[in-house]
């Protein structure tokens, strides 16, 4: 062989594995440009339920093959951080985004910037105002969970005379309206009756929730049915009612279904619980953000996740499951 056709051979051999090299660079850089994010941003990272939430949304993205970026808001009701949230998952190229609202109204603009950039938005739990704000929401029927928890305590007092204490949540989200709401409507009263011996904000939180039922115990001694928005409040609740010795004496009831709380209700510190299922939430978001980046199909409206009422001491006309069911269904540790 020349050693003219040598060199071109050569020649040609380096060129042929130089473009191999770039062909499978380029293929590489492809797939990693076409990498479906889904973030996920919840109201924080301590609650149970929201920790929850971010383990069964993880799984679930790993089961998919696609890459969570999950945030939170540095405390309930942090609505500027969930927004600095979302604008950096825009940034990051999210395609779509799972919101726990801190604030149903106030983070309108930025969803509204995020849908307009292609990205799919979901509201998990928290409903947005207006609910069609986002593309759809999956999450309790926090109205109807309201309902089961007041109906339940109104039934399990029996024919004592109402003094009822409410633990509100974190003013200005539609999960603390709702079931505040709804537990009116299942105790039979409405707002600024009588036998209302007043409020407090508890922020979700055990600490606050404490120190609000220490102060209505203070003003009034005679209550004897009390409404948390959730379990934290409940068991801050509980260490109030305690130390003024009237542990067992008033209707304790709440909303989650963590196993924390599941086991308050075993052990007799709540009456009952109204159990949600956050994980499902979680997965489902995930599921309809890989099915978008696939299809381009979106979910629409609400879908409702469900709930049942926990209780070892049930009443007559209300559906509930027992605490065995509950500790083998709930969430958290």
């Amino acid at each position: 062989m020349s050693l003219h056709r040598i060199r071109t051979s050569v020649r040609s051999t380096a060129f042929g594995a130089l473009g191999l090299a770039l062909g499978l660079a380029f293929f590489a850089g492809s797939a990693s440009a076409e990498e479906v994010i889904v973030g996920l941003v919840t109201k924080t990272e301590v609650n149970p339920f929201f920790v929850k939430m971010r383990q069964a949304a993880d799984a679930r993205a790993k089961e998919k093959g696609v890459k969570l970026i999950a945030r939170a808001g540095k405390f309930d009701g942090d609505n500027e951080g969930q927004v600095a949230a979302i604008e950096d998952l825009i940034s990051a190229g999210a395609k779509g985004i799972l919101v726990t609202p801190n604030n149903s109204s106030g983070m309108l603009d930025v969803i509204k910037k995020a849908r307009e950039a292609g990205v799919l938005v979901i509201a998990l739990d928290t409903a947005t105002d207006p609910a069609d704000a986002v593309d759809a929401t999956f999450a309790t029927d926090n109205f109807e969970a309201g309902v089961q928890q007041g109906t339940y305590a109104r039934k399990a007092l029996g024919d004592k005379t109402a003094v009822v204490a409410m633990l509100d949540g974190t003013p200005g989200g539609t999960v603390d309206t709702f079931r505040h709401d709804g537990y009116l409507k299942g105790f039979g009263i409405a707002e600024g009756d009588p036998s209302i011996a007043g409020a407090a904000i508890t922020n979700g939180a055990q600490d606050k929730g404490q120190v609000g039922m220490e102060n209505l115990l203070s003003k009034n001694g005679d209550i004897n049915a009390v409404y948390t928005i959730n379990e934290p409040a409940a068991a801050g609740a509980y260490a109030a009612l305690k130390s003024f010795g009237k542990e067992g004496e008033v209707m304790l009831t709440s909303i989650d279904g963590g196993c924390a709380g599941v086991r308050d209700v075993k052990d007799g510190k709540i009456a009952a619980t109204v159990m949600q299922f956050p994980y499902k939430m979680a997965a489902m978001g995930v599921d309809a953000v890989v099915e978008y980046a696939a299809t381009g199909k979106k979910p629409s409206g609400f879908v409702n996740t469900g709930s049942f009422l926990i209780t070892d001491k049930p009443v007559e006309g209300l559906e509930s499951k027992d605490t065995a069911w509950g500790l083998e269904n709930c969430w958290g540790d």
